[in-house]
């Protein structure tokens, strides 16, 4: 991309603003700019251009100081919540937010823990890229055990949109015909492993309902033209990802959506801008604008356009909306309903087992896969909730065989302990939970009262925890995954349960604060996450979610925000907006 694309004061009233550069921003501005919309992409971070600022890809261990980990000192002045991340280390440090500069505060006794990426292009350059579609079940769970609202939409709203963004993004996989996992626009998938074959075959046998399944990723196991014609390629595996990967074989903003906005020539974009707050227009009822705080200098600065999207993340959207007060909106824009906040919701990573898979001496693989395999939600419905707690969980896993690695930290010495390092051990399996979340008011995030950020905007506060169910929940997915293994055949093996440890928000699928519904009382959303209160503002990240699922959320925040982006294109034209 040019450097003409940047700009920084603008008098100019464009078609539209987007808040946000992550997977949701980038597929707004891509949609927008393609239909004819002049837009303004707003990012709070900085500039980061592919494969130019992918400082640390395709470097060894040995080339950093400390062999990729961060200096203790520098980890507990700038990343202490980031550290906690799987992704963080020394190569991938310069993608996380720094806590420092990005305080916030949680209840007394309670604690979430936030994964932040302020720069051009956000999580997506960080995220593990599992992509799942929500099936009927997903989207009427609400409805069919009372927690929580009921969506206002329901899969045959999202199909068609969920085509149109997996040819584009690429999602590798496979098709099962699972109602309650459906099944994509697929490119071929990833090898399973022979071990992962056998214990996929053994689990089925003893357990007809559930269903090991590689991973649907987003990555380029064989382009198209289309993926070609964006300039990227076939995945190396050589998982590395949150490096950044300059062959554009994962889909993230920066290989993918912002290359095919910036073509249109419809594109701007204002990095390095915080958004304070939105500019509301009390006569015409409409959002006009945005205020933002220079990163840098601290400098304040406005634009403006016909219509906003934000999708500024979970946190970020609700805290922008929180901090709009107006005459006909007090307690924040389009807050009549009094739900904006509430409802905050992460995914349940907590529980899970791993044991030996005996023999298969002669297996290895090639490269390493950046996918693993799925058990998916064999409790969909309400007639499986089988246990002491509603809804369910999926299992995700794999197999690794240990290598030098591991062995290299074994006792030994001389020419018999360097040999042992060029031979393999044994084969392991693990299988994870991910649980649903119930949607509770009681979980929420909201402006702190008195403290402010460097920008002089208030922090959030947060207060969220675990409920009984989702504690009930773990326990049962650890015997689960013990009990699986056991049945596959796999020894030595050992279970965990660490609910009671963890806080939400490391799964990094926090979703809620700014809900979809039907009713404008107990929901902020319309279908098309437009405003119920202001018809020119919408949000379409996974602040917009009802309920979590259980799958991985962000291919449906694509599929939501493409949707979102053709409404609004017609109502626009049609003069509503």
């Amino acid at each position: 991309m040019t450097t003409d694309l940047y700009i920084h004061e603008s008098d100019q009233v464009y078609d539209a603003i987007v808040v946000g550069s992550g997977i949701s921003g980038g597929w707004a501005a891509k949609e927008l700019c393609e239909r004819g919309m002049q837009t303004l992409m707003i990012e709070r971070g900085r500039v980061v251009e592919h494969r130019k600022d992918y400082i640390g890809e395709g470097k060894g261990p040995w080339e950093f100081a400390n062999r990729t980990k961060v200096d203790n000192l520098l980890v507990e002045e700038k990343y202490a919540v980031q550290k906690k991340c799987y992704a963080f280390n020394d190569a991938t440090k310069h993608f996380f937010g720094n806590d420092k500069d990005l305080p916030y505060s949680t209840e007394e006794g309670t604690g979430f823990d936030w994964i932040r990426a302020n720069q051009l292009g956000g999580k997506s350059l960080l995220w593990h890229r599992q992509s799942y579609r929500l099936s009927d079940y997903d989207f009427s769970a609400n409805k069919a055990d009372g927690h929580g609202n009921d969506w206002p939409i329901r899969y045959k709203d999202l199909e068609s949109w969920y085509s149109h963004v997996e040819t584009f993004a690429g999602i590798s996989g496979s098709n099962e015909g699972l109602e309650q996992l459906p099944d994509s626009e697929f490119l071929p998938p990833f090898d399973m492993t022979a071990p992962e074959i056998h214990v996929k075959q053994k689990i089925e046998e003893q357990f007809p309902d559930r269903h090991l399944i590689m991973g649907r990723t987003a990555h380029l196991t064989q382009p198209t033209q289309l993926h070609l014609e964006q300039g990227r390629v076939t995945c190396q595996t050589r998982n590395e990802c949150q490096k950044g990967c300059s062959f554009g074989a994962y889909f993230s903003t920066q290989s993918s959506t912002l290359p095919a906005a910036a073509k249109t020539g419809n594109l701007s974009i204002a990095p390095n801008s915080v958004v304070h707050s939105l500019i509301y227009d009390e006569t015409t009822k409409r959002v006009k604008g945005v205020r933002v705080v220079d990163n840098d200098n601290l400098s304040t600065r406005e634009y403006f356009a016909k219509v906003v999207f934000l999708c500024a993340s979970t946190l970020g959207s609700a805290q922008i909306m929180l901090n709009t007060k107006s005459k006909s909106f007090p307690n924040g824009i389009a807050n009549s309903s009094g739900v904006l906040g509430h409802y905050l919701m992460d995914h349940n990573y907590n529980a899970g087992a791993t044991g030996t898979v005996e023999g298969f001496d002669d297996e290895y693989y090639s490269g390493r896969r950046p996918s693993g395999l799925l058990v998916p939600n064999f409790q969909y419905k309400p007639s499986l909730y089988k246990k002491n707690y509603v809804r369910g969980y999926g299992l995700a896993g794999g197999s690794q065989r240990d290598n030098w690695q591991g062995n290299a930290h074994q006792n030994g010495i001389g020419a018999d302990y360097k040999n042992k390092l060029n031979k393999p051990g044994k084969w392991s399996m693990g299988l994870h939970a991910q649980g649903e979340m119930l949607p509770r008011f009681d979980n929420y995030m909201a402006l702190h009262p008195t403290k402010t950020d460097k920008w002089g905007i208030p922090l959030i506060h947060i207060d969220c925890t675990w409920s009984e169910n989702e504690k009930l929940m773990m326990a049962d997915a650890e015997q689960t995954a013990f009990d699986m293994l056991t049945k596959a055949g796999l020894t030595n093996i050992t279970s965990y349960n660490s609910v009671e440890n963890n806080n939400p928000g490391l799964a990094i699928h926090e979703l809620g604060t700014v809900r979809m519904g039907h009713d404008p009382k107990e929901s902020v959303l319309n279908g098309f996450n437009q405003c119920h209160d202001v018809t020119n503002l919408f949000v379409t990240d996974g602040s917009s979610f009802c309920s979590t699922a259980v799958q991985n959320p962000s291919l449906t925040f694509m599929a939501l925000t493409a949707r979102a982006v053709d409404y609004c294109v017609n109502e626009m034209k049609s003069g509503r907006i």
